[in-house]
């Protein structure tokens, strides 16, 4: 087992690097790690070529090479064929993803936001509980979560947390019944995500207001989706069974757990010394907000292992988010009724105004939308209203083509919530919009 963090002189959190503000960045900083820095991507567009002996992503002609690998990346991947012996991932970006994850628990006092890992699947069988197991023998400190308090935890974070490892965890969010009582345990997990968030309880028999620390990276896996503001935190690796002709090696903790804690042990005495820099860097990163914060770690990992992975860091992180985007868009409770509903407004001219009557009812006309069977009989008038109020837009009185007056929606209400939530132009949605009023 490595020597704690101390050692080093960071029992004080070292000031890390906030997104907008001034900072090093990769390229300066790259004189004080075991590698040059990711270089910045070039600007000129691939040139047409003829030739098919290379991918149409990549082009060989303005595309700068892959940095110099370390010692860090040659254990970044040892450790992803480690992983890659146990558990199918279900795409080599999440492979990846997963990698960089782990030895981003190595270096958890550097981070200004700690990533949740989710690791969800439809159904069971499809390794979730094994991916788990090999990360517990290769994370920072794990901590299994199982049968265990809220209180216990926040009291077992401190300056150096530990890892937190979730498993099934749709029997703590699986029902609104479940969540609901389990309501302190997402707290915890939603204010861990950023640093100096934290929960105050009385201690002692007098009482005594006490903060504790929520800040650590925290592995959670089960059945389904995790509550939406744990998935907004996460980054998400959706599992799914092995195909046939699909094999795995068993995992046997006698022999697999010695190998895996040599090699944890191996990660943590490399990155140990970086703990600074890695707190300085600000990497130029692919994607904005809430899930830069979450993969910003990542990347940093992979700028200071250098070699393939600051690329595949990206690349990962990019395809991983937009995915996770559009299936954001596609969930009825999320920005699929108003995607939908732009469709219907502009598939009837981009008219003021629609009727709820004639609004549902074009709705549920479309047979890949779920709103015919939403609900017993459909969506409702009451149904359209609560999935919309919570974007503020609410149902009133409205002239509509025929010059009668009924209840309904005005499309100018929908301009600023469209351009927030769905600002992407599907294929259909091409006709002029009208000057906002």
């Amino acid at each position: 087992m490595p020597e704690p963090y101390s050692d080093q002189g960071t029992t004080a959190w070292p000031p890390v690097a906030v997104p907008g503000q001034p900072g090093r960045t990769t390229a300066e900083t790259s004189q004080a790690t075991d590698g040059p820095a990711q270089p910045s991507p070039p600007d000129e567009r691939c040139p047409e070529d003829e030739r098919s002996d290379f991918a149409p992503e990549r082009c060989p002609e303005t595309e700068q090479p892959d940095p110099e690998p370390t010692r860090g990346s040659e254990l970044l991947d040892e450790l992803r064929e480690q992983i890659a012996k146990f558990v199918i991932l279900p795409s080599e970006q999440a492979l990846d993803a997963v990698t960089l994850w782990v030895a981003a628990t190595h270096l958890q006092p550097a981070w200004q936001h700690a990533p949740r890992l989710a690791v969800v699947g439809p159904a069971k069988r499809c390794g979730k509980s094994r991916l788990l197991d090999v990360l517990t023998e290769t994370v920072h400190e794990p901590m299994l979560t199982i049968n265990t308090t809220p209180a216990a935890v926040f009291r077992s974070i401190t300056e150096e947390p530990p890892t937190l490892l979730v498993d099934e965890a749709d029997t703590i969010f699986g029902t609104p019944k479940q969540a609901e009582k389990n309501e302190e345990m997402r707290g915890l997990l939603n204010a861990g995500h950023q640093r100096n968030r934290y929960v105050t309880r009385v201690v002692g028999n007098d009482h005594t207001p006490h903060r504790f620390a929520t800040f650590a990276m925290a592995a959670i896996a089960g059945i389904g989706d995790l509550p939406d503001t744990i998935m907004d935190r996460s980054v998400v690796i959706r599992m799914r069974r092995r195909a046939e002709g699909e094999t795995v090696r068993p995992f046997r903790s006698r022999r697999d757990i010695p190998s895996l804690h040599d090699l944890r042990n191996r990660i943590a005495i490399w990155a140990r010394p970086l703990l600074d820099e890695a707190a300085d860097l600000e990497p130029t990163m692919p994607v904005e907000d809430r899930a830069a914060d979450t993969w910003e770690p990542l990347v940093i990992v992979a700028d200071l292992a250098a070699g393939t992975w600051p690329r595949r860091a990206r690349t990962a992180c990019e395809q991983m988010v937009s995915a996770e985007a559009a299936a954001e868009e596609d969930h009825p409770s999320g920005a699929r009724i108003l995607a939908d509903i732009r469709r219907v407004f502009v598939a009837q001219r981009e008219v003021d105004s629609l009727s709820t009557e004639d609004l549902i009812h074009h709705l549920r006309q479309d047979p890949e939308s779920p709103w015919a069977e939403w609900g017993r009989s459909g969506l409702s008038p009451r149904d359209l209203g609560s999935l919309l109020r919570q974007f503020g837009i609410k149902p009133g009185n409205v002239r509509i083509a025929d010059g009668t007056q009924r209840k309904g929606y005005m499309r100018n209400k929908f301009l600023d919530p469209w351009r927030r939530y769905c600002p992407t132009v599907h294929p259909v949605d091409t006709a002029p919009t009208l000057p906002q009023d």
